[in-house]
C-alpha cells in the first residue's frame, strides 16, 4: 500500500529470495505522500518514493512501480484491481506476496486494528491475481498488448494473524535492518530524537527476531 510497508519484516525474506538468484519486483499503490506529519504531500511523495527506492536496494531490488492511487483514500474495488492486475501481467510471477488484508494485525485481544490502506490493498491483490489470468475482465489490458497470467502459483500474505509457511532469513538480518533505516525521514517523525538505525533494528529483531519470516500461504490459478 505505501512506502515503507514492505520493510516491516518482508524485506528479510526478499534479501533471502534474491540472494538466490531469484527476481523480485515490488509495486506500490501509493507512494506515501500522506505519511508524514508536517511534511506536504507535494514533498512528502517524491521524498518518500526515494526512500523505497533506497530500501528496495538495499535487499537487491530495483524494479519498483508506484501506480500513483492517493494515499489514505485506496478503495478496495474495480480500480485497484486493474492496475493491479496489469502490474501482474507484466512481472508474470511464480508468487505474489501481499500485505495483511485482516481487520486486525494479530489474533490476540486488543491486537492493533489494520489500516483501511492495507485491507484495501490485500484484498484487492488477492483478486486480482484471479483477474489478471482471465482473458475476459480488463479486456483494455489485452489491448494494451498485456496477455493472460495463470502463472501465479502462490499468493503470500505477510504479518497474517493465521501463518502457515516460514522463510529462514536469518542470515539477512543487516539487509533488512538497512533497508527500513533507508525510511530515515518517516522514522525520524514516527521516532523523534531516536536513533534510525536503532529502531530499524528493534523493528526487524521483534517481528523475525528467530530469523523466520511468516506467511500465509493461499494458492493461486498456476498451483
Amino acid at each position: 500500500a505505501h512506502p515503507d510497508d514492505v520493510e516491516w519484516g518482508t524485506s528479510a525474506a526478499v534479501a533471502a529470495w534474491t540472494a538466490t538468484g531469484k527476481s523480485v519486483a515490488y509495486v506500490l499503490a501509493t507512494r506515501g505522500e500522506a505519511g508524514i506529519e508536517g511534511v506536504p504531500p507535494a514533498e512528502a511523495g517524491p521524498l518518500r518514493e526515494a526512500e523505497q527506492r533506497a530500501a528496495g536496494a538495499a535487499v537487491g531490488v530495483d524494479d519498483i512501480t508506484f501506480l500513483d492511487h492517493r494515499d489514505g483514500h485506496l478503495q478496495e474495488g474495480l480500480a485497484l484491481r486493474h492496475d493491479l492486475a496489469a502490474a501482474i501481467r507484466r512481472a508474470r510471477p511464480d508468487l505474489v506476496v501481499t500485505i495483511n488484508h485482516n481487520e486486525r494485525f494479530g489474533s490476540a485481544p486488543g491486537a492493533p486494528w489494520n489500516s483501511a490502506d492495507h485491507r484495501a490493498v490485500g484484498r484487492s491483490v488477492l483478486d486480482a491475481v484471479a483477474d489478471a489470468a482471465n482473458r475476459w475482465i480488463f479486456t483494455d489490458l489485452v489491448d494494451a498488448g498485456l496477455e493472460p497470467w495463470a502463472g501465479t502459483r502462490w499468493v503470500a500474505v505477510t504479518a497474517s494473524p493465521t501463518p502457515t509457511h516460514a522463510v529462514d532469513a536469518s542470515a539477512h538480518t543487516e539487509a533488512a535492518v538497512a533497508s527500513l533505516a533507508a525510511h530515515r525521514r518517516y522514522l525520524e517523525v514516527l521516532h523523534p530524537g531516536e536513533d534510525v538505525e536503532a529502531v530499524a533494528r528493534g523493528i526487524v529483531t521483534a517481528i523475525s527476531g528467530g530469523g523466520a519470516v511468516t506467511f500465509e500461504l493461499l494458492p493461486g490459478p498456476g498451483s
